[in-house]
């Protein structure tokens, strides 16, 4: 015997059409707190993922970085856009529940809008998107209900107002969407960096030069990334107005000091290429990049407060993010309000950001507030969290081009890495490990904590056989051959691959 259709449900039970209109209006809101906030801490979804991020077991944490990676966060993301369309559909089916308690027809909308503006309130503080979103709920039901109204006929009641709840959210979350994705332009990014003459041809020289040197190889990412990668602890990034910005040193100083960005950018700045890597990626992951940065030496902003020989220095974010590392590290440490010649992107920490030459790309703060001197060692927000990735970074030497050349031969290639400690050569064996020859590397950039280009060619055996690459640091060390996983300190071990010819 065939079940009752859906539009048999949607006439016979009155309370499913209205939780199917409610989760319409959810969506919607959704939608106009987009609109408004675009992908800041405004939008709705923004908290409610953050407080998942940093609330989950430890394990839970560990599994999302070293195994899911991008999705973890992808699946984070899209959770908490669920519970936020799922508050607002309850606040919608509330106000719909008022309305036939009164009997007057305007009452739930309004009540379901007015709902949905203090849930959003709740969850983000922000007013502006969340009257967007307590507008765009309450413009469902309104529709919706209107929509019920005039006779259609073979159409009925609860169908019309089905589907004019449907085509009002789907109209309100695609025009939210637009609407926000403009908002979501980074801060700073594309805009001109405003620096002196000088700079400026230097910065273009610099960024000339790298060109030139990269080997010019399809699919090998070039000595300055194209696309730069981005780990943060939010899914959202904080929306920093840089005339309210401030940096204070505090701690074991003598003095408190602080600078405006005003004062940041009047000071000596000076370029500097520096590569970063994530202590959560895989041996022959992609989340390490290079840029050039432009800034000025954090021991100019921390000398003045006159820190004494304490241990320790603890950075703070904007975000709530915070990572300690010895002081020593300071001697060398980099505030960066430029990259690649343009104003700093909001994605990477506009307006300022830390950069501590040879460290797991966590030390290297975005949205920097606060540097304080500490008298003490004391855990960062990974310490806590089991993760001891604050020490220098591990060489490696990664795969990441594979090609078949039309004379027969094979050629290889990717980059090394091995922080301050410097890239003096990459070796490859094609029989496993059996035997080793150097590859090219490309010409170094000027910095201590830089990325090296490698690609080798060769005649390959049949059928398959398994390439192994390795880096050689400048002092003649050879990269360990022990393979480890990213936790609790990061992936270690040669990286290879089965070539197939």
């Amino acid at each position: 015997m065939n079940g009752p259709s859906r539009t048999d449900v949607l006439e016979r039970v009155p309370g499913v059409r209205a939780v199917v209109v409610a989760v319409f209006a959810g969506v919607a809101g959704v939608g106009g707190s987009y609109a408004v906030a675009g992908f800041t801490p405004s939008f709705v979804a923004g908290p409610i993922a953050g407080v998942m991020a940093r609330g989950m077991p430890d394990i839970v944490i560990r599994y999302a970085i070293t195994v899911l990676g991008d999705l973890g966060d992808q699946l984070n993301l899209v959770t908490a856009v669920a519970i936020a369309t799922a508050l607002f559909a309850g606040a919608a089916l509330a106000g719909t529940a008022a309305g036939r308690r009164t009997g007057v027809r305007p009452v739930g909308p309004f009540a379901a809008g007015g709902l949905a503006t203090v849930v959003a309130l709740v969850v983000t503080g922000a007013p502006l998107a969340s009257i967007g979103s307590g507008l765009a709920v309450g413009l469902v039901l309104a529709v919706a209900a209107v929509a019920s109204v005039p006779e259609v006929d073979g159409v009925s009641e609860g169908r019309r107002r089905v589907l004019g709840g449907a085509a009002s959210a789907v109209g309100l979350a695609g025009g939210g969407y637009l609407l926000g994705s403009g908002a979501s332009t980074a801060s700073g990014a594309g805009r001109p960096l405003g620096v002196s003459g000088a700079l400026r041809s230097e910065i273009d020289d610099l960024l000339g030069a790298a060109d030139r040197q990269s080997l010019g190889v399809d699919g090998l990412e070039p000595l300055v990334s194209e696309e730069f990668y981005e780990v943060d602890i939010n899914a959202t990034d904080p929306t920093i107005d840089a005339a309210e910005w401030e940096l204070t040193v505090t701690g074991a100083v003598e003095r408190e000091v602080s600078y405006t960005y005003d004062e940041l950018r009047g000071m000596e700045a000076e370029n500097r290429f520096v590569s970063l890597r994530c202590v959560g990626e895989s041996r022959n992951g992609e989340k390490l990049d290079t840029a050039l940065w432009t800034g000025v030496p954090i021991t100019d902003l921390v000398e003045p407060a006159g820190p004494g020989e304490e241990c320790c220095v603890m950075l703070r974010a904007d975000d709530g993010f915070y990572e300690e590392f010895p002081l020593s590290a300071l001697e060398d440490g980099f505030l960066a309000f430029g990259m690649n010649g343009e104003t700093l992107p909001r994605g990477h920490g506009y307006p300022a950001r830390a950069l501590i030459p040879g460290h797991w790309g966590e030390i290297n703060v975005k949205w920097i507030t606060e540097i304080e001197v500490l008298e003490k060692e004391v855990d960062g927000y990974w310490e806590e969290r089991g993760w001891h990735g604050t020490g220098p970074v591990n060489t490696v030497a990664k795969l990441h081009h594979e090609r078949q050349l039309d004379d027969g031969r094979t050629q290889v290639g990717g980059h090394a890495y091995a922080g301050t400690r410097g890239v003096g050569s990459v070796e490859v064996s094609t029989d496993g490990g059996n035997s080793w020859t150097e590859a090219e590397l490309s010409e170094p950039l000027p910095g201590d904590d830089v990325w090296r280009q490698w690609i080798h060619t060769y005649d390959p055996p049949d059928g398959e056989h398994e390439v192994v690459v390795r880096a050689v640091e400048a002092d003649g060390t050879v990269q360990p051959a022990d393979e480890t996983d990213a936790f609790p300190s990061g992936p270690s071990g040669w990286v290879s691959r089965t070539v197939r010819t």
